[in-house]
């Protein structure tokens, strides 16, 4: 797998794959540094791009967006959609394969804010999710990262915190 994932990052003569590819290293590098202005200009860019008109501000659509653009975090993380977590269900996680790496909680909203959405994790206390059930070991141990994601229908933007 890792072979196959170094060919995909080197190889330009894959086209679209390789520029894919080379994104969603560049979308993951951006979520575990806190920056969110290149987070949102990825966003934007491939929901404006890959996303049919008729299916443009549902949060169906905003999912399907983030599947594409954290695609190559599968090859580090086991990434969950809709998954039980605390008091609900959370829109994405994101468990590192290494114990002590940064995990991520990723939560949508359309027509909100991310602040509302972060809120949400909080609220609903979605980090449970790594603490395993009662007499288990804990399943991860170091930072969790909260990130929300909002659309917004009127304005036809993104923003990412």
């Amino acid at each position: 797998m890792e072979q196959f994932n170094q060919l995909l990052l080197s190889n330009e003569g894959l086209g679209y794959v390789y520029r894919l590819a080379r994104e969603s290293e560049r979308m993951l590098r951006a979520t575990l540094s806190h920056d969110t202005d290149t987070m949102t200009e990825i966003l934007e860019f491939v929901h404006n791009t890959e996303s049919p008109i008729f299916e443009y501000n549902n949060e169906t659509e905003l999912s399907a967006v983030v599947n594409l653009v954290y695609l190559s975090a599968r090859d580090k993380y086991r990434v969950e959609r809709e998954d039980k977590a605390g008091k609900g269900f959370v829109d994405f996680v994101f468990y590192p394969e290494r114990r002590h790496a940064d995990a991520i909680i990723l939560e949508l909203k359309i027509d909100s804010t991310p602040e509302d959405a972060i809120q949400q994790i909080k609220n609903k206390n979605y980090a449970l999710c790594f603490r395993g059930k009662l007499g288990e070991e804990p399943r991860y141990s170091g930072k969790i990262l909260a990130v929300g994601i909002s659309y917004n229908k009127r304005a036809k933007g993104i923003s990412a915190k």
